[in-house]
């Protein structure tokens, strides 16, 4: 936990040993790990890190991601993959983030999209200033 900044826990009940292999390998890319490790075992490691996060809130099979960059990184990839994220934990900030908000997170485009639509979102104005000025040129030729 100390390497990391994230924990995402996926609901992986009912998948196959391909798709979990699928999904590690996809993480591995990102440096991240899932790991299945007992709820009650993964509740003490907590409480000596002075977490307060009680995974055994969880009625389901629990996989837990352990991740050295941001949450919102890992949440896409689990969520393409059509795992269940059924909440998470930035060690860092010290907050828990729910399903709700952990389907959110995995729903976003990547950091590259969202750059590039900042970018057309900025250069718009200056189109169409430039589309105003070439169209005034060419009425004070026509004249």
């Amino acid at each position: 936990m100390d390497e990391n900044r994230s924990m995402v826990f996926i609901d992986f009940t009912g998948k196959s040993v391909g798709e979990m292999e699928s999904l590690r390998r996809k993480l591995g890319e990102l440096g991240a790990k899932l790991k299945v490790i007992k709820k009650k075992l993964l509740r003490i490691a907590f409480s000596e890190k002075k977490i307060e996060f009680d995974p055994e809130q969880f009625e389901t099979q629990l996989g837990t991601i352990f991740a050295p960059s941001e949450m919102h990184e890992i949440a896409g990839p689990v969520y393409k993959s059509g795992l269940k994220m059924i909440g998470g934990y930035d060690l860092q900030a010290k907050s828990v983030l729910d399903e709700k908000q952990m389907k959110v997170l995995g729903q976003l485009p990547s950091k590259e999209v969202l750059l590039g639509q900042l970018v057309g979102m900025l250069a718009a104005p200056i189109r169409m200033f430039l589309y105003v000025l070439d169209q005034k040129s060419k009425q004070m030729v026509e004249k």
